[in-house]
């Protein structure tokens, strides 16, 4: 299987674009314009429309190549699925990473099923292995439980404030996704929010059906599914806007390399390396010998944040890496997540020492996980590594392309590390952006019991 995949101050309060007050005054109004288009305001804030009430241009069946020929149908400038046709689920032609996805839906009869699953992918049998379910259900009575209209299926309730709309009518939902982080939205109302891969999330799914299915809710980038469920049920004003993870900072980028001196640094060696032998700043490069294997590593313990740096081979090409959360003794492997840096290996994951982490099995040998796709460039010119670390998940990505994903990795706080191994290789423009800590159960004190 070959997954193509791909917290949160603004989504909590602060603006998601410039000029707004905050996050929920930033989703699409029903009545700003006629069903099923943008208003001007909506273009301009980066919404997309995929669904324009007589076309599936951007749907099509799961695991299909076109849209179903039955079971679905375009009437009235609504998306009808029928209630026993057999068409299966749809999913966007497209895939999404972050973003904020809201449609309006109605029922016809009470416990009419249907669902929103997002990130998904194609490797599976069904939509529901591996994507989140925001549930669609004519709920027969009121009730927040996850199985009901707008719940987190099966893991995550709904607030008691919820409102749904009488049968045959419509209800707006919206969800947001950015990193891990997860809103869900009902008529204006927040009904939950939650960190997928916190210690949280994974007790939940531990004792959900999902537990059983070591692929849910791992896909960084993926499609969005509508879900078939035999029942009559209809989806109009279909609209997403892509978000930046850039985004969820809990602070301010950091400069980890000033370009001059290695004042936050600190340099560890097999032996009595010589650090200025191995390492040297010249015209805002970091420069590595690579002749005595050990590393240069942060002062400062870091747990969750998204790391960017440029590096390059400017002779040979030869071994290099970024440790990340390292903690213990130093030595010349010290316990930590490896982001391979070898050339031709470039994205490549190792879990060195004692370090949990999950990753696609058929990709995996040892400690080792080979890279998804190769997106490293040729030596002597710069790629650009950026890596999302958060709670239990690592996303690598090279040059804007994902490269390697994994989960269950262990949260603890550790520093950074850059590899000497071999041969010279340069870095530059080393930046880390913090992204929101959610406390030692994988929350923030507002959202514990």
């Amino acid at each position: 299987m070959n997954f193509e995949t791909r917290c949160l101050a603004i989504l909590f309060t602060t603006a998601l674009s410039a000029g707004a007050s905050n996050a929920q005054e930033q989703a699409p109004p029903a009545a700003v314009a006629p069903a099923n288009t943008l208003s001007a305001a909506e273009q301009k804030a980066g919404w997309q429309l995929l669904f324009d009430g007589k076309s599936s241009e951007h749907w099509r069946g799961f695991k299909k190549k076109a849209f179903p020929q039955k079971g679905w149908k375009i009437e009235n400038g609504t998306l009808h699925v029928i209630a026993g046709g057999g068409g299966g689920d749809i999913i966007t032609k497209q895939k999404h990473r972050d973003f904020e996805f809201v449609l309006d839906w109605k029922v016809d009869v009470p416990n009419a099923n249907s669902g929103i699953i997002y990130r998904v992918s194609e490797a599976l049998d069904w939509t529901w292995q591996t994507g989140p379910e925001m549930q669609i259900l004519g709920d027969p009575k009121p009730s927040t439980v996850s199985t009901c209209a707008g719940g987190l299926y099966a893991l995550y309730d709904s607030a008691k404030t919820k409102k749904l709309s009488p049968i045959g009518q419509w209800n707006r939902a919206r969800i947001i996704v950015v990193g891990n982080h997860i809103e869900h939205w009902l008529n204006g109302v927040k009904l939950l929010e939650c960190e997928m891969h916190s210690p949280d999330w994974y007790k939940r799914v531990a004792k959900s059906k999902f537990g059983k299915m070591p692929f849910f809710g791992t896909v960084g980038c993926g499609h969005i599914a509508l879900q078939e469920h035999g029942s009559n049920v209809w989806f109009r004003n279909i609209k997403l806007r892509p978000l930046s993870r850039q985004k969820m900072s809990g602070g301010k980028s950091i400069a980890l390399f000033d370009g001059k001196t290695l004042k936050n640094w600190s340099f560890v060696a097999r032996g009595n390396g010589d650090p200025a032998a191995v390492w040297s700043v010249e015209k805002g490069v970091l420069k590595c010998t690579g002749e005595t294997f050990g590393y240069i590593r942060t002062l400062k313990d870091y747990q969750d944040f998204i790391l960017e740096l440029d590096w390059r081979w400017p002779g040979k090409p030869s071994n290099s890496g970024v440790l990340l959360r390292m903690t213990g003794p130093d030595k010349v492997w010290p316990q930590s997540i490896e982001a391979q840096l070898m050339h031709g290996r470039a994205g490549d994951f190792w879990a060195i020492g004692k370090v949990t982490m999950k990753t696609e099995p058929a990709r995996r040998k040892g400690s080792n996980t080979r890279h998804l796709q190769k997106a490293e460039l040729a030596p002597g010119k710069w790629n650009h590594y950026r890596i999302f670390v958060s709670g239990g998940k690592v996303e690598l990505e090279i040059n804007g392309r994902l490269v390697n994903e994994a989960w269950g990795c262990f949260p603890d706080p550790g520093k950074i590390c850059l590899q000497s191994e071999g041969g010279p290789i340069e870095f530059r423009n080393l930046k880390l952006t913090p992204l929101a800590s959610r406390g030692p159960k994988g929350l923030r004190r507002s959202e514990r019991p």
